[in-house]
């Protein structure tokens, strides 16, 4: 990777967050802007948000932006925690206008796929061996699926049915927030969750990110799982992290 900076925005359910990344250390390069996500989240409200934070930090070059959504050549396939005009909307033409960007200088790409990029290019060597899934778990469940580094996009893990329920419905941090649960019921529940995963893919390693995996000591050692679980090394700024890289990459190529 010749670039030594690169910038990114991760989109998610209740906040927008984006900045400069140190590309050598697979960190930010500063502190990140972070601005609520509008609500409704229409395509157009958060291309402003996502655009206002891009001017703050002045950055002029390749831009690398997320979204909760499965995302085919830059059109948006599903939105599960935005807004349903999202759906088929030309995400990468809408930031590359917004952005005053030349054609290949916006790349957009599944929330949980960046963080996966992320801790697979920057983590732990070990993590990339083998089958490795990446959860995060936030206002929903996203996830990644790498085998020996790389990537399977647009897996959509988080939608398993589990006891009847959509996983995420009954396992993301929101839901143990809005429901008031302990860490350990809502271990339980996630353990149910990931018993199912198990018994689909059988990963060699599960990665948590998002924001309850800053507190990974709360709950990890209440799963009762057959695989390793390990919080993620760059906690909640990974999708931000694999964001920039993904545009560096796809500039460079």
């Amino acid at each position: 990777m010749g670039a030594t900076r690169g910038f990114g925005v991760d989109i998610g359910g209740s906040g927008i967050k984006g900045c400069v990344v140190d590309l050598t250390a697979g960190k930010l390069d500063g502190e990140r802007v972070r601005i609520a996500t509008p609500t409704p989240s229409t395509p157009e409200a958060v291309a402003e948000v996502v655009g206002d934070i891009v001017t703050r930090f002045d950055w002029d070059g390749p831009v690398g932006v997320t979204l909760p959504a499965v995302i085919k050549k830059g059109t948006a396939k599903t939105a599960a925690n935005i807004d349903k005009s999202w759906l088929e909307a030309d995400a990468g033409a809408l930031f590359t206008k917004r952005l005053g960007r030349d054609a290949g200088q916006v790349v957009v790409l599944n929330d949980a796929d960046a963080a996966g990029m992320a801790e697979i290019r920057y983590g732990w060597p070990g993590d990339q061996d083998g089958v490795v899934v990446l959860l995060t778990f936030g206002t929903g469940i996203g996830s990644a699926l790498f085998l020996d580094g790389k990537l399977v996009p647009n897996t959509e893990f988080g939608h398993l049915e589990i006891d009847g329920h959509d996983a995420e419905t009954r396992a993301a941090a929101s839901v143990k927030d809005e429901e008031g649960l302990s860490w350990e019921e809502w271990a339980a529940r996630v353990t149910r969750y990931i018993n199912g995963l198990e018994n689909l893919i059988w990963p060699d390693l599960i990665i948590v990110g998002g924001g309850v995996s800053k507190k990974a000591d709360k709950w990890l050692p209440m799963l009762d799982v057959r695989t390793k679980v390990v919080p993620a090394e760059l906690r909640n700024d990974a999708g931000i992290v694999g964001a920039a890289v993904a545009a560096t990459l796809a500039a460079e190529s």
